[in-house]
């Protein structure tokens, strides 16, 4: 049986739980698939370079702990995952610069930044958090009728977070007035999930689904992502 080839989109830090748990996710979502799984990490600065192909991965994963080193670097990899129909998952600072990636290539904001990395950005599409969700965890509730609800066969989730910064509500309208849909949301209302219509697998999260491999625990969401890499239906 051939591996599923995942692309990790990312500057590997062992120090980071995320970067210590995506491993054993991958791990415990291939056995689930009965598949078998070869994770690689990307630097995002490798990215940067145009001659770097992402042919060669079935799917790619835009982990959490931004800055990344090249912003545009993990652009790069998001944006091939979107035009090329590769299966995506993008959590935490993954789901942070999806929405950038969008904004700037789709939307056409090409000055859509993040107001970490650029502070005094005039078009942030992710800003400061008024309650950072660091080492929180909360209910998620799925939308009616989305992907996300149906990979979990549940109206809600429990979820764990840790960041600082989300999608900047004052772009939600234009931002999801297309084909990128949200589909889930904190008890707050809040944006914490996204898909893309019309591409076979492309879901981003800011929460980290990650974790719960920390817990010895199978996620629908990251078996889903393997499945598909794997050219399952999902």
């Amino acid at each position: 049986m051939r591996p599923v080839r995942v692309g990790l989109i990312g500057d590997r830090d062992d120090t980071v739980t995320a970067h210590r748990a995506i491993p054993d996710a991958l791990r415990i979502a291939a056995h689930a698939a009965n598949v078998r799984v070869e994770p690689e990490w990307l630097p995002t600065e490798e990215l940067d370079r145009e001659d770097l192909s992402l042919d060669r991965f079935d799917a790619l994963w835009c982990v959490p702990a931004s800055p990344y080193r090249s912003m545009d670097g993990a652009l790069r990899g998001i944006r091939h995952a979107r035009e090329m129909g590769t299966p995506f998952l993008g959590t935490c600072g993954g789901f942070q610069h999806t929405l950038i990636e969008y904004a700037r290539n789709v939307i056409g904001l090409a000055d859509a930044d993040h107001a970490e990395s650029s502070p005094d950005a005039t078009t942030a599409i992710v800003t400061p958090l008024a309650c950072p969700l660091v080492e929180a965890a909360g209910v998620v509730c799925l939308s009616n009728g989305s992907r996300l609800r149906g990979i979990y066969g549940a109206d809600v989730a429990h979820e764990t977070y840790r960041c600082s910064y989300a999608m900047n509500p004052l772009y939600e309208t234009r931002l999801g007035g297309g084909a990128l849909r949200f589909v889930a949301r904190d008890a707050d209302e809040s944006v914490r999930a996204c898909e893309l219509d019309e591409h076979p697998f492309f879901f981003a999260t800011l929460y980290q689904p990650e974790r719960s491999a920390l817990r010895g625990e199978q996620h629908p969401l990251i078996t889903a992502f393997v499945r598909a890499g794997a050219h399952e239906s999902v």
